[in-house]
């Protein structure tokens, strides 16, 4: 009993500093969108309160969900990568790998959003596709990092073979199968994969162990991608009919609380099946290899609820309060004279709206843990943004003139691979990864309907013209991150030249000449 109440302080301790951390990552977001709604952008009064309750529920479940990321999501990735990689199979390391990430990926929300917009294939089969290209280059992620394999050049190999099979595809379908990429790599498999590469490097012995853990997320993403391009041309697939999103009618408080209780079960169901596969990994390890203690299980169970019920809110109040509202603001600035306004506007969006990406605090937490500070999380987190505003107002540039997204990705990719040869090899590996878990819910569910919006008001195509939102907030962080770690590698270079040249003079210094005082 005692130890029980103990765990509930702590957790209590915990869950505040949490609270806390949501609420600095959300109030900037929320504060820009009032200024919008009470200037240019004027919202209807039961939108805008739509929008404030969905901010409450972003803001706890945000809290619930990384609290409940550190006490099971964590845990149980790492115990399950290094049960694997301790049986020394490299069959049962592909097949758990391969399994893993077909069942997650299948779980994760934002891939049945992307099902909707392809016409040309059935939901299933490009589910099943994602799914299936997520689980092979997640076997491909975990054999690079028994192997040893260097990353940047597996990544440059990968994207060239993208961008080549790019030109078979459809000019319709390209901007929707770049963002399968970012849309895949969401809540539930982030944690759980990066996780699932602490595991395996803690059997490692080498000093870069570690560091290698790091890439999962940036093999996986791409998996996606040349899946549906693969997809793309096998069906000859188009561009699919924009649906605009419906905006509520909300006369009083109580139709706007059951417009978010109506949400609910849809959401609890949602989680639940996303939940399950991971749940069910467990399980299985736990009868066979793990064989946890009791304490320890109790803690994992804990964080599950803790996971389940954050996400639910997260989802509920992005979904419900968030994207009708980011729909309404983009439509009626894109219908303005002064449209390009939208650039600026989204540049600023886009810097804060990336703290407000669960995933992110996931990769900062163990950024930090790895390099025991040695990046600090304010130089990353900085960088991150400095590339999500990037990245979002080329997305909004695209929107009101109609560029091309291939004239923007090939690039930004380009450039990326080139840094590679210059910027330290864990910080390319951050790169690649902060680019999947930049494009997360907020997001899809934001950004996303603020371009539709946009894109409607304008008068362009939305789903040529809008969709790739994900796929530019992809992009830009490999390049930003990666300009860190030069500038990170060449001070460094400066600060101990001074140092090696004092040795030096030291070692060849005769003792006749020293001079005593």
């Amino acid at each position: 009993m005692g130890r029980s109440n103990h765990l509930l302080k702590h957790n209590r301790t915990i869950l505040s500093e949490k609270l806390k951390e949501s609420l600095s990552s959300v109030l900037p977001v929320t504060g820009i969108v009032f200024v919008l709604c009470f200037t240019i952008s004027p919202v209807p009064n039961g939108l805008l309160m739509g929008f404030v309750l969905g901010a409450f529920l972003l803001i706890l479940g945000m809290g619930l969900f990384t609290l409940g990321t550190d006490l099971a999501m964590t845990p149980i990735g790492t115990h399950v990568g290094s049960a694997v990689t301790k049986s020394r199979s490299v069959w049962l390391i592909v097949l758990v790998s391969l399994l893993v990430g077909i069942f997650i990926t299948m779980s994760e929300p934002d891939l049945q959003v992307l099902a909707e917009q392809v016409p040309g294939i059935p939901n299933m089969t490009l589910i099943i596709a994602v799914a299936v290209g997520v689980g092979i280059f997640l076997v491909f992620a975990m054999l690079r990092m028994l192997l040893r394999v260097k990353l940047s050049y597996l990544l440059i190999a990968i994207y060239a073979f993208i961008f080549i099979l790019a030109q078979f595809v459809p000019r319709d379908f390209l901007s929707v199968a770049f963002d399968s990429g970012g849309v895949t790599t969401g809540p539930m498999t982030v944690p759980f994969i990066m996780a699932l590469g602490v595991g395996v490097a803690a059997i490692r012995s080498d000093s870069n162990a570690e560091n290698d853990s790091f890439g999962l997320v940036a093999l996986c993403s791409s998996g996606p991608i040349i899946a549906v391009l693969i997809l793309g041309i096998v069906y000859g697939a188009g561009a699919g009919e924009y649906v605009p999103v419906t905006i509520p009618e909300i006369s009083d408080s109580k139709e706007l609380w059951e417009m978010f209780l109506l949400s609910l079960p849809h959401y609890c169901k949602e989680v639940a099946v996303a939940l399950l596969p991971i749940l069910a990994f467990f399980i299985l390890f736990q009868i066979t290899k793990l064989r946890l203690k009791r304490g320890e299980l109790i803690k994992i169970g804990v964080g599950l609820v803790y996971t389940y019920v954050g996400l639910v809110l997260f989802l509920s109040g992005v979904n419900v309060g968030f994207m009708p509202v980011g729909n309404y603001i983009g439509e009626r600035i894109g219908g303005m004279d002064q449209n390009w306004i939208i650039i600026p506007i989204g540049m600023v969006i886009g810097y804060f709206i990336v703290a407000a990406e669960p995933a992110v605090h996931v990769l900062n937490r163990q950024v930090v843990t790895i390099t025991a500070g040695t990046i600090p999380k304010k130089a990353l987190s900085t960088s991150l943004s400095i590339g999500v505003s990037i990245s979002v107002g080329l997305a909004m540039l695209r929107v009101v003139t109609g560029l091309p997204i291939m004239y923007l990705l090939i690039p930004g990719y380009l450039i990326a691979g080139i840094l590679t040869f210059f910027s330290p090899s864990l910080f390319t590996a951050i790169a690649f990864d902060s680019g999947g878990v930049a494009s997360g819910p907020m997001t899809a569910t934001f950004l996303l309907p603020l371009a539709m919006g946009t894109c409607s008001g304008v008068g362009g195509n939305v789903v040529v013209d809008a969709f790739g939102v994900v796929a530019m907030v992809a992009m830009t962080p490999l390049i930003t991150i990666q300009v860190l770690g030069v500038y990170y590698k060449y001070t460094f270079q400066e600060a101990q030249e001074p140092e090696e040249n004092d040795a030096i003079a030291l070692e060849t210094t005769d003792d006749d000449d020293i001079i005593t005082f």
